[in-house]
């Protein structure tokens, strides 16, 4: 008895100690799931200057998907619009001005949803009204990106803040050119990410975006007309064309026609289905370089969460402006008033003090 008494014990004491090491194993997987930090942003940049940031945000965010869970897509899309345009610092959030057309005028910004901008600067009042002027529009966008993808069924993460919001916005031509259109095939699109250190498992990864939110006929119909792509499943094609009827119809269908307004891995199900609604999209599966990680996506959503989050980091700290760069916008769609001027009335002031003392 005493002997069986041992086993049983010894058999515990080495099934608790796998536990142990399995929880330590998992800690350490995530403590290296996260991209290097970029100088000046932090994880806790906000902790005293602004505390119940991320409470307020999520808050706000959960009232309006209640309302209409469709801008979660219009938010996320918009994080994605701003960051891979001169960097995250909110230059698409400004409006146009006697120096030309703004980024959100140029071609491929002008199907952002408009309600995604006002909900932006909603937030940003909520929070001047509870911690001040202190947290940065293109802090708030990523963190209403990270909210959208979490109150629509996907991961639950934390990312780095302290971005600050540019000074400019960058002309129509740098917009096109750094926004690859839905037309795209897999070279084109690895090619122009590649330039912002994204490999192709982040961009199969970041594409996945694409399981929430809707898109305009004008995107696809190259799919479309004058035939149909042969790559696309036919019945899936046939309720196309019944949605856009003609190449000049401005009907809106859903990207992910399994669940469309859930953030989960059905997208990649619906490529290896041949039912992916962009070139940009369908390419992935039919890409060698890139359908190995499509299909084991496809397959496991619990590793396209962790490549996703993964990839958002890495985008989401593109040339970001910290520490005394930019500033910190009254009004997201508007640069302060003599911000520049503002600035050098302290120096002066500063300095003049000095002289005096």
């Amino acid at each position: 008895m005493a002997s069986i008494s041992s086993n049983k014990n010894a058999i515990f004491s080495f099934l608790l100690l796998s536990i142990i090491l399995s929880v330590s194993v998992i800690k350490v997987c995530e403590a290296q799931a996260r991209p290097p930090t970029v100088r000046g942003l932090s994880y806790t940049f906000y902790s005293k200057t602004c505390p119940t940031l991320k409470s307020i945000v999520r808050t706000e965010l959960k009232k309006v998907f209640q309302s209409d869970i469709a801008q979660a897509a219009g938010l996320l899309r918009l994080h994605f619009h701003d960051c891979f345009v001169q960097g995250c610092d909110g230059s698409v959030l400004l409006d146009g001005s006697a120096s030309g057309p703004s980024e959100k005028d140029a071609p491929p910004n002008l199907t952002l949803r408009a309600e995604a901008f006002r909900i932006i600067e909603r937030i940003r009042g909520l929070l001047e009204k509870s911690c001040g002027r202190v947290v940065s529009c293109s802090d708030i966008t990523a963190l209403a990106a990270r909210d959208a993808v979490f109150l629509s069924g996907g991961p639950d993460y934390e990312i780095p803040l302290g971005r600050r919001d540019g000074l400019t916005f960058a002309s129509r031509q740098v917009t096109l050119d750094n926004l690859p259109p839905p037309s795209s095939n897999t070279t084109t699109i690895l090619n122009s990410l590649a330039t912002k250190n994204l490999d192709p498992t982040d961009v199969v990864s970041l594409s996945g975006g694409h399981t929430i939110g809707i898109s305009h006929c004008s995107s696809f119909n190259n799919r479309l007309y004058p035939t149909q792509d042969p790559v696309m499943d036919k019945t899936f094609g046939k309720n196309l064309r019944l949605t856009c009827p003609t190449n000049t119809t401005d009907n809106t269908t859903v990207l992910d026609i399994r669940s469309p307004n859930t953030f989960d891995n059905k997208y990649y199900v619906d490529l290896m289905n041949r039912q992916g609604l962009f070139t940009s999209d369908q390419d992935l599966y039919t890409d060698k370089r890139t359908r190995g990680i499509v299909t084991s996506f496809a397959v496991n959503q619990s590793l396209f969460f962790e490549k996703f989050v993964f990839a958002m980091l890495k985008m989401g700290q593109l040339s970001v402006l910290t520490g005394n760069q930019g500033e910190i916008r009254a009004n997201c769609s508007v640069r302060n008033a003599n911000s520049k001027a503002f600035l050098s009335s302290v120096v002066e002031n500063v300095a003049q003090e000095f002289i005096e003392m």
